[in-house]
């Protein structure tokens, strides 16, 4: 029953961190209003890859061993805070446009750019290495039987999936593409701010 405790105790941690409100899920929920369910779903799974890369490398120890080397989360960092940046241009360009931006007329393309940007928000964070690294020191003890570790792995999967993909499909409905298209200029600029400060941030953090 203890490690029953412990591996909910992992869940529930995993859980507040995937849907609280941050780039990533402010990300999904914006391209879900402006360019549908499809778009919306390519960028989640990319979030969710990177995700899932960052737990394989904690499952193995290496995320460990790179925290412990300040060049190489500083490089993370650098790059995690240029890209958000990044985002944060595309986005106010976006809100200061007379017109709705013109969507990618080949959706394979469309699609892969998604799900790149997706994996880019989680690889380029060097948060998501230390938050699974806190992760498995919570459900990984001493005494812990062998299923623990791909149980930790694969129920978070479960968890950021249907939380990366649920809010994907719900901010795709009709409803929210028209309450989008209404208010385009004041959503991509919250965007633009939500990107910039976790770009900000991140580039003066610590970490």
């Amino acid at each position: 029953m203890e490690h029953l405790h412990h591996l909910m105790l992992v869940y529930v941690t995993y859980m507040i961190a995937v849907a609280s409100p941050g780039p990533s899920n402010m990300a999904i929920m914006g391209v879900a209003m402006n360019q549908g369910r499809t778009s919306a779903v390519a960028l989640a799974l990319g979030v969710l890859t990177g995700s899932m890369f960052w737990a394989t490398l904690a499952a193995t120890g290496i995320s460990t061993i790179l925290a412990r080397y300040a060049e190489a989360l500083f490089a993370i960092k650098i790059a995690g805070g240029i890209y958000l940046l990044y985002l944060t241009y595309k986005s106010a360009k976006s809100a200061l446009s007379p017109d709705e931006p013109r969507m990618m007329s080949d959706a394979t393309a469309q699609w892969t750019t998604l799900y790149r940007k997706g994996l880019l928000l989680h690889l380029t964070n060097p948060k998501s290495i230390l938050g699974w690294i806190a992760i498995m020191s919570l459900g990984l003890r001493p005494d812990a039987p062998a299923y623990t570790l791909a149980a930790i792995v694969g129920g978070c999967a479960v968890i950021g999936f249907s939380v990366f993909i649920g809010y994907a499909l719900m901010f795709s409905t009709t409803l929210m593409g028209r309450a989008y298209r209404k208010s385009r200029r004041w959503i991509e600029g919250t965007l633009a701010m939500v990107f910039g400060f976790a770009g900000i941030r991140l580039l003066l953090s610590k970490t």
